[in-house]
């Protein structure tokens, strides 16, 4: 006789043939069948899982080099000062977020596997030409813009990689499979940092080339790793006519504005938090080699923090709700924003270069945020497939397959979308700290303050939108309980 659970182990074995036998082809793939899943097919996404945050790391480092290179650009070598260095790390902010919108759909037009290869050998591109043109420091201002927009591919590969692993986890474990796949792309940005810091420390502040030299080599075996234990998903949909649907709902537009508030604080903070420090450095009395050693010391710590945080985001929203998180994690992120406001009026106040009072509560009020952008990052993507689960459970003219693959398609859709608008949040911070830097005070406190109001503007957004009662506004039970 022939048990349920025979069944399910068969499926799962059928789809480790199709994963051996038919080039890493996987035709049709159910992760909310619990018996397949228990039986081998957790397996299968915890591989792609694996290989997916390896790629999507590399990317993000690659994505933030600029974060890094800047710290080896000294002013009176360069020739760049410091306004012109803020807008040279938000160009590839901009270009990667822009790039977001086609990634998001390559997955289900070119195969999960195949579009993560791709996308991680096209990074060799930016790694080879920014080592050439840290070689040249007497290049034109306009040659260092154009390299470091290329930089701008690491970014993009953040949505194909969220949208394709949204695909192979359940809607009861995304919360917890997404974050880790963020997450673990997210320390890509403190990981390159802390390998500037330990070449600058041993080498000092004239080898840029070194770092890039490790990441070839690290953009190598990300894009071997793939093409040998990834799987293309034969039923994954994700177009761009799904991502003009998503976008009809009013949600959708919601959750983008507060993921520029969560992911763009995560990514601008992280481009620009060595650049603020090198500053202050050097205000202190630091020479340039000085100043790049200790914002290189410091300016890791907050983007791993960062990272580390997210999937813990995203279990929380798991347990407590996607919304309830998020109004939380914005409300912490105000109070973090006034003491950086606080200590960066302070310095303003000061006769002299910043005291190391001040200065410690600054960089605390950083750590803060980083670590509470990190938390909210994991909890906004949870609400993402919780709101199209919701809105599929009511559309009974479907079958459970076809809500199913709804669900997938608009969730998949809306994350790259999301994520492009999160991305530009993190150009924001960049011209927003550069204008801050040229006004006549010649500090960040004007930024801040800008940061600051927007945490608010988030908060009741959040609480408007997610968690009043049904009764205020068109939801359906079910969409109210897994939002809150």
């Amino acid at each position: 006789m022939t048990t349920r659970s025979d069944e399910a182990t068969a499926t799962a074995g059928a789809l480790e043939d199709e994963f051996s036998n038919r080039k890493h082809y996987i035709a049709e793939w159910d992760a909310e069948d619990v018996e397949a899943w228990e039986a081998g097919g957790k397996d299968i996404a915890k591989r792609n899982l694996v290989w997916s945050v390896i790629a999507e790391h590399v990317g993000f480092s690659v994505w933030s080099i600029w974060s890094v290179m800047i710290l080896f650009m000294p002013t009176d070598v360069y020739g760049i000062d410091p306004a012109g260095k803020f807008f040279l790390v938000a160009v590839p902010t901009l270009v990667g977020s822009i790039l977001r919108i086609p990634y998001t759909v390559a997955t289900a037009r070119f195969g999960g596997r195949n579009w993560t290869v791709f996308s991680a050998l096209v990074l060799f591109v930016p790694l080879v030409l920014t080592l050439v043109l840290m070689l040249n420091p007497g290049a034109s201002y306009t040659t260092f813009l154009l390299v470091a927009a290329l930089a701008g591919v690491g970014g993009g590969n953040f949505a194909s990689s969220m949208t394709n692993i949204n695909a192979f986890y359940p809607q009861r474990l995304k919360g917890w499979a997404l974050g880790l796949n963020a997450g673990g792309g997210n320390i890509g940005v403190p990981l390159i940092q802390l390998i500037g810091l330990l070449v600058i420390a041993t080498v000092g502040n004239t080898e840029p080339w070194i770092v890039c030299s490790i990441y070839l080599v690290f953009v190598g075996i990300a894009a071997i790793g793939a093409a040998l234990f990834m799987d293309n998903l034969g039923n994954q949909k994700a177009d761009l006519r799904a991502m003009g649907k998503a976008l009809k709902f009013r949600d959708s537009w919601v959750i983008s504005f507060l993921y520029i508030g969560t992911f763009g604080s995560f990514i601008g903070y992280s481009f620009a938090f060595g650049q603020v420090m090198q500053i202050n450095f050097l205000a202190g009395g630091d020479t340039p080699a000085q100043a790049a050693l200790h914002a290189a010391q410091i300016a890791f710590i907050g983007p791993l923090l960062g990272s580390i945080a997210r999937p813990i985001g995203g279990k929380l929203a798991d347990r407590v709700g996607g919304g309830k998180i998020t109004l939380y994690t914005f409300s912490a992120m105000a109070l973090a924003a006034a003491v950086v406001v606080t200590a960066s009026t302070l310095d303003d106040r000061a006769a002299g270069p910043a005291t190391t009072g001040t200065l410690a509560i600054l960089v605390l009020g950083f750590i803060a945020l980083f670590i509470l952008s990190g938390v909210g990052n994991g909890s906004v993507y949870k609400i993402i497939p919780s709101i199209f689960e919701a809105k599929a459970q009511g559309m009974d003219d479907l079958s459970k397959v076809e809500k199913a693959s709804w669900s997938r398609s608009m969730s998949g859709a809306l994350i790259g979308f999301a994520g492009a608008i999160g991305g530009l949040g993190g150009v924001g911070i960049n011209l927003v700290l550069r204008a801050s830097y040229l006004s006549p005070a010649k500090s960040a406190t004007m930024a801040f303050w800008v940061f600051f109001g927007f945490y608010l503007a988030c908060i009741v957004v959040t609480y408007v939108v997610f968690l009043r009662r049904p009764a205020a506004r068109d939801v359906t039970e079910t969409e109210e309980s897994v939002l809150v």
